[in-house]
């Protein structure tokens, strides 16, 4: 998905259904494919995030002077950020391209949504090439930072790129002369592309981003959702257990028995600590191996389910 190419066909192809609105039957092959991609479970984070981002994309549509205001997605590992992030671009990504025409001037579609992992220990070159390499603007060994960033920021602005999204942020640390540079760099882009910002990364704000100077300036401008694990009582409610059964929903298992999973909800919890991502990648794993060995459902005693003796 860190090429345009590998977006659209990301954002444009339809997310798996659950099997009950699916008819008819689907093959094994379908159905192992379904539980490799499956779905995406709508959460507190999720909602947070598209109501936050679509606000501040209004209200920098316009924005003609500085940065616009950009969001920061934080938690632990497997908390469900990429997950959030994925489903606030795909969205953004329909709303706009069913809406908009072409950029004024070319015939293409417009292109609404950038995607760009920050690859470990990088460099502000080397991210700026990232970004050059999602749109396939040419790049060669002897363009300067400069020149890339000066291409990136040309094309973004000319194809219409309304939303950045940034994963895996906590990989930057500005106290090294490497991380400063490429943290300004971030700040440049800002300032040039059109677009409203998001990043995510994993507890951004016990790093280095949000402490001097340059930490400082990032916190200003952005606001934060923060993606955590699922508490077991919330009041009255049970919101790792209602997640439980919004995954168990999206299964299409021929002999599981609905309701069998959120039985287990203190099991499950102690397993994953409640973060999403552990959660759908266990149950999904589960699924995967009841459909080959023929058992066709998932139990306490269902591999990959047994605590490793």
């Amino acid at each position: 998905m860190t090429t345009w190419q590998g977006w659209q066909r990301f954002a444009t192809t339809p997310p798996p259904q659950p099997s009950a609105s699916v008819e008819p039957e689907r093959s094994v092959e379908e159905r192992l494919a379904c539980h490799s991609a499956f779905v995406t479970v709508r959460t507190p984070a999720i909602d947070t995030l598209t109501t936050n981002v679509r606000t501040l994309m209004i209200l920098g549509r316009h924005q003609q002077t500085a940065a616009r205001p950009s969001l920061i997605v934080t938690g632990p590992a497997a908390a469900g950020k990429t997950i959030a992030l994925l489903h606030v671009g795909r969205a953004c990504h329909l709303a706009h391209t069913h809406s908009q025409s072409a950029p004024a001037g070319t015939t293409h579609a417009a292109v609404p949504v950038a995607y760009v992992l920050v690859p470990p220990g990088t460099t502000a070159k080397g991210l700026a090439a990232e970004f050059a390499r999602y749109l396939g603007i040419p790049v060669t060994a002897r363009m300067s930072q400069a020149q890339i960033t000066d291409a990136v920021c040309h094309t973004y602005n000319h194809a219409g790129v309304r939303l950045v999204l940034i994963d895996e942020i906590h990989r930057l640390n500005p106290r090294t002369t490497t991380g400063a540079d490429t943290t300004d760099l971030l700040k440049d882009l800002t300032e040039r592309i059109g677009a409203t910002f998001v990043y995510a990364g994993i507890d951004v704000t016990d790093t280095a981003l949000f402490s001097g100077v340059r930490g400082a300036q990032l916190a200003a401008r952005a606001s934060l959702v923060e993606c955590g694990a699922f508490p077991a009582r919330l009041g009255t409610r049970g919101p790792f257990r209602e997640l439980i059964a919004g995954v168990e929903a999206a299964l299409d298992l021929r002999a599981h028995r609905a309701g069998t999973l959120p039985h287990h909800t203190t099991y499950l919890r102690q397993r994953t600590a409640g973060r999403i991502g552990s959660l759908a990648r266990l149950i999904r794993q589960a699924a995967i191996m009841s459909i080959l060995d023929g058992a066709e459902r998932i139990t306490k005693t269902s591999e990959p389910f047994p605590t490793s003796r």
